[in-house]
């Protein structure tokens, strides 16, 4: 194998490491140069945006409503209705009345004639208890006041008879008082057995356990053949009346003059227990009583409502929630919910004008009605006029919308009554210029 010479190797390589060398010197200029062509781009038209926007518009010299095409919203005009003020409690279920039936006689149970859980009536029959102890006391208990009976009717014969021979003459004074204080000891004797027998047949009849008023049974506490005591704790079953049913719950005590307004004039204040997610009206009825004191530990006061439970859905210390009627507002303003919007300043809502432009409006806010999803305005707007309802975010004072509501007719009627509302300067104040920090940020109730 024939060798190169050495020069003519270190050409070979010379020549590709010489042209890599410019390939890769030209790449380095021509990054270098665009990039800062870009740069300049940018920063001018960055520098003309800033500019713009510190002159009031997008572009140098524009306004920032110049041409703007006006914000989508929803609205709803302000309404008249009749509001329900409620107040809202946690309650417990309390049975009108709470029996633990017990056995008054000792002796062996015999009997269960009751289900678990079954709805019994005053009298009915639930147990028995071995009767034969009882019947044998009652049977001895006559038996002696026959005995006794027997010997008073002839102590009254001898009597009788004494009384006609001392009539005669026939015997002293002293035998007739003797055979007298005979009678009445056999009397008295009588009587004492009558009693004995009464009580036998008392003590015979408490074998017989019933029921001592209507209500639910609860579980047994006590299988048949156990030997039962009238001393026993636990009892034989517990029954719980509730039908009618009550509940006691609790409401804060500045609520108390309200209530106690409608107490003493004598009007009913309707009460609805719900379940626990507030969903389901269990049922319905009315307050019964207040408590005479005030909770100092919780600053509450208890109530009590009576409900007719017909159907069996209120149980014993069930939880439930309780809303009570305490007043109605006759005529009163209503917005949705949604409309109400809160900032540093208060309450406000967004009003549509009769250009279709809005204006902040500070209202004072009242009770909600019973869906919760209007509120009562107590000032500073009036029926008719149109309120934003959907998107409140990207107004503010000034701003043109286009109103999409589903409330169109009502919006229509409602412009001539806000147009004159605003000559009149009629509905409260209105803010002018941007709402401060804060006002457009958050809907009431968030």
């Amino acid at each position: 194998m024939s060798m190169l010479p050495k020069k003519q190797n270190r050409k070979w390589w010379f020549g590709p490491l010489l042209f890599l060398l410019g390939v890769l010197v030209v790449a380095v200029v021509a990054f270098w140069f665009f990039g800062r062509q870009h740069s300049a781009s940018n920063g001018s038209q960055s520098s003309s945006e800033s500019r713009g926007k510190r002159f009031g518009g997008g572009r140098f010299g524009e306004s920032p409503d110049s041409g703007a095409r006006p914000t989508p919203v929803q609205a709803a005009s302000a309404r008249t209705s009749d509001v329900g003020v409620y107040l809202s409690g946690l309650g417990t279920v309390t049975p009108l009345n709470t029996v633990t039936v017990h056995s008054r006689v000792d002796g062996q149970l015999m009997k269960i004639l009751f289900r678990e859980g079954q709805m019994v009536k005053q009298g009915d029959l639930l147990a028995e208890i071995d009767p034969r102890p009882f019947q044998a006391q009652l049977l001895q208990a006559e038996g002696q006041l026959t005995r006794d009976q027997a010997l008073l009717k002839n102590a009254r014969l001898d009597l009788e008879r004494y009384r006609n021979l001392f009539a005669q003459d026939s015997i002293a004074k002293q035998q007739l008082d003797t055979q007298d204080a005979l009678v009445r000891q056999y009397e008295g004797v009588v009587k004492t057995d009558q009693g004995a027998v009464d009580d036998a047949k008392l003590q015979l009849s408490y074998t017989r356990i019933t029921a001592p008023l209507s209500g639910r049974l609860g579980l047994r506490q006590v299988d048949p053949g156990n030997i039962i005591h009238a001393s026993d704790s636990t009892g034989l079953v517990v029954i719980t009346q509730l039908q009618p049913a009550t509940v006691i719950f609790t409401i804060p005590q500045d609520d108390l003059p309200r209530v106690m307004k409608q107490w003493q004039a004598g009007h009913p204040l309707p009460v609805e227990t719900y379940d626990r997610a507030q969903k389901t009206r269990l049922a319905s009825g009315a307050l019964s009583s207040i408590d005479n004191q005030i909770d100092q530990t919780t600053g509450t006061i208890k109530l009590r409502a009576q409900f007719e439970n017909g159907d069996g859905t209120l149980f014993a210390n069930q939880f439930v929630n309780v809303r009570m009627l305490v007043d109605t507002l006759q005529g009163a303003t209503t917005v949705p919910v949604a409309a109400v919007l809160r900032g540093a300043q208060g309450t406000f809502v967004y009003v549509v004008k009769p250009d279709q432009t809005v204006t902040v409006r500070p209202v004072t806010i009242g009770p909600s009605d019973e869906s919760g999803q209007n509120v009562t305005i107590e000032s500073g707007l009036a029926p008719g006029e149109m309120v934003v309802i959907d998107g409140t975010d990207r107004l503010r004072e000034g701003a043109k919308v286009e109103v999409a509501s589903s409330d169109q007719n009502a919006a229509a009627s409602a412009q001539p009554r806000a147009r004159e509302g605003f000559q009149k300067g009629t509905h409260g104040r209105r803010s002018k210029g941007t709402p401060p920090e804060g006002m457009g940020g958050r809907k009431d109730g968030e």
